[in-house]
């Protein structure tokens, strides 16, 4: 399957930069141990598979998915097959103690990837959930930079996304408060991090799901008002390493906007997407009607989609890579824009985040509009978009 030309595109974004840049890449990389945190989701195994093809002194996965975790082993020996360096894969969570003693056994890394996150505007939609996401997105960020601190690592890289850029949902803000505590951090440890665009086809990601639906041969659904920006897992995982591997400390790095990369809507992939496979799409005007007429329109090499107008919480009108307050540096590279930063945060307002986060957890319960509140607090402009429905309402 041409993922290009299913998202509008016909040429890969970063190939002149990543020849231009190829011998430093690669010697950097040979000479270099390296962590991949949250290894085995489409971004973590796009960027394992960049470090690994590329002969690394050692390459060490941690996820939490066990099962991801041997895909990614089948995929990189079924492509790329061995390299004389450590490849070890961990099934573990970050936050967890099994993982800080990992940290503590080994000889420490020169490069430390953090590529775990909740992702999912859909992840706001409880308390509860909302919470884990806070854990992750933050909390696991910051033990991870200062676990990486003590094993005398030299850089330290976090995923960052487009959605910190004037966030709408919880998932957007959390990644921009992550940004704020990793400009802090990095007055002890060299920090870079990339916002990027939605990975095309990545797990769990609306693309992702037309690949499940056409399996198990259910409607397609799909918004045919929302835009977005694609970048193809390999982009995601090249955008990364030039992020660690080239950027300065606090460099953000971003896809610069260009013909190439351009805003396309849901709906007008989910067409491609079934002629590609040899469908015709037939609209219809309900999922009730999708669901009926699935068995009698694939039969007929048709199939069944309904398209319809956004109204969950969280989604964004357009997307955006940075704000009009934001240093950039448009020059250095082809593709790459770069976000400058330096280090001015409120110290005090961090440790009040930290300290509210903590004084909730230790409750039994705590509810949603107290968590809302404290990002209020932490991101005065934060414009958060609650419509009262939520993804999980959706086909």
């Amino acid at each position: 399957m041409n993922t290009l030309r299913l998202i509008g595109r016909e040429n890969p974004l970063f190939g002149t930069d990543i020849d231009n840049y190829a011998s430093e890449l690669s010697a950097l990389v040979s000479k270099s141990r390296f962590l991949v945190i949250g290894g085995a989701g489409s971004i973590g195994q796009a960027v394992s598979a960049e470090i690994f093809k590329r002969s690394p002194k050692a390459l060490h996965v941690v996820d939490i998915s066990e099962n991801n975790l041997v895909e990614l082993v089948r995929d990189i020996r079924s492509t790329l097959g061995y390299i004389k360096g450590d490849f070890k894969t961990y099934a573990l969570d970050c936050g967890s103690r099994e993982f800080a003693a990992l940290m503590r056994a080994n000889n420490g890394y020169d490069y430390v990837f953090n590529l775990s996150a909740l992702k999912h505007v859909r992840s706001e939609k409880d308390p509860f959930t909302l919470m884990r996401l806070i854990e992750v997105n933050i909390l696991n960020t910051v033990a991870t930079i200062h676990m990486a601190r003590e094993g005398g690592a030299r850089k330290y890289f976090c995923v960052s996304t487009d959605k910190a850029a004037n966030p709408v949902n919880m998932m957007g803000a959390s990644k921009r408060i992550m940004e704020m505590f990793l400009m802090h951090e990095s007055l002890s440890l060299p920090i870079s991090t990339a916002r990027f665009a939605n990975v095309a086809f990545s797990d769990g990601s609306l693309l992702h799901g037309f690949n499940q639906r056409f399996a198990k041969r259910q409607p397609i659904s799909a918004p045919n008002d929302v835009r977005r920006y694609f970048v193809t897992p390999q982009e995601s995982g090249e955008l990364c390493l030039m992020s660690c591997l080239l950027g300065n400390n606090r460099d953000i790095f971003f896809p610069k906007l260009s013909e190439e990369l351009h805003l396309t809507r849901f709906s007008d992939i989910a067409v491609r997407y079934l002629s590609y496979l040899g469908y015709e799409a037939v609209e219809c005007d309900t999922e009730d009607e999708a669901r009926r007429r699935a068995d009698e329109l694939v039969i007929k090499k048709q199939w069944p989609v309904y398209f319809f107008p956004s109204d969950t919480t969280g989604e964004k009108d357009f997307e955006e890579f940075y704000t009009g307050e934001e240093q950039l540096d448009l020059k250095r590279f082809h593709a790459v824009g770069v976000i400058k930063n330096d280090a001015a945060v409120d110290e005090e307002q961090l440790d009040y985040f930290m300290d509210e986060i903590h004084r909730m957890r230790t409750q039994p319960v705590w509810d949603k509009p107290e968590l809302v509140k404290l990002f209020n607090d932490m991101l005065p402009d934060f414009d958060h978009k609650d419509t009262g429905k939520y993804l999980d309402e959706r086909m």
